[in-house]
């Protein structure tokens, strides 16, 4: 894992505020450092390194972490005494849980369970969740659950990065793993614009709320930890998968 940054203080008061450009490129600064797209499995992911077991191994334990994005958007929701913030923010939960069933983002994540060879229903139990992922999702919720709003906002900033992300995944399964249906990357499509604009929302309630540099400091500190968190998930995948060596034929 990447190691800290350094951060000169703002003047000369270490207590002073960032600038908002400053404060806006030190989180990103920060959390590009420690993207999980630096993550060994990622980056044979995106190089076709992976077999059709990996592949699969990562849908199923990442369906897991897809499931605690709508619960810890409840957990912001609920922190907000501001009508206008809670109709906007609460979209994140529709986005994920469809307004009916067989809708939304979780239900097309079950579809590219299919695609990759597994059963729905099977993934949609959770039941085999590796533990070490299962626990890193879970603190995820514990850290919007113990923080103050704007530093439970300011923990999904990793949406910066999952357009770009997204968009390299797109091309690297569509070149690397033909035998998942093209239908099956319809989660992965509808992400480029939706975290992108939320991306932007979230920020704006960052720059607008993290009032000192305290609050500024923790901001970062809960995107670091949510850094943290998505690279070990990728941890424990690579653990429980097979090496892929560079000369692995793609998903074989």
């Amino acid at each position: 894992m990447t190691t800290a940054l350094s951060w000169p203080s703002a003047g000369g008061d270490p207590g002073e505020p960032l600038p908002a450009a400053a404060f806006v490129e030190r989180l990103r600064a920060e959390g590009a450092a420690r993207y999980h797209d630096h993550h060994p499995f990622h980056m044979a992911m995106h190089e076709g390194r992976l077999s059709r077991d990996d592949l699969g191994r990562w849908v199923l334990n990442r369906y897991y972490y897809q499931t605690r994005i709508p619960i810890k958007d409840a957990l912001i929701v609920s922190k907000s005494e501001d009508p206008e913030f809670r109709r906007s923010w609460v979209r994140r939960i529709h986005d994920h849980d469809g307004s009916a069933p067989g809708d939304g983002g979780l239900a097309e994540w079950l579809r590219l369970a299919e695609a990759v060879g597994l059963d729905a229903a099977e993934v949609a139990n959770c039941g085999q969740v590796l533990p070490g992922v299962r626990f890193a999702c879970d603190a995820y919720v514990s850290l919007v659950r113990d923080s103050s709003l704007v530093v439970a906002v300011a923990s999904s900033l990793t949406e910066f990065f999952a357009p770009d992300l997204m968009s390299k995944r797109i091309a690297a399964w569509e070149q690397h793993y033909p035998f998942v249906d093209a239908a099956g990357l319809a989660y992965f499509r509808g992400r480029v614009p939706r975290a992108r604009r939320d991306s932007e929302e979230a920020v704006a309630f960052v720059l607008a709320h993290a009032r000192t540099r305290a609050e500024q400091e923790a901001c970062v500190s809960a995107l670091i930890r949510k850094t943290e968190i998505l690279w070990h998930l990728l941890d424990c995948v690579s653990a429980a998968s097979a090496p892929f060596p560079a000369g692995r034929e793609p998903g074989t």
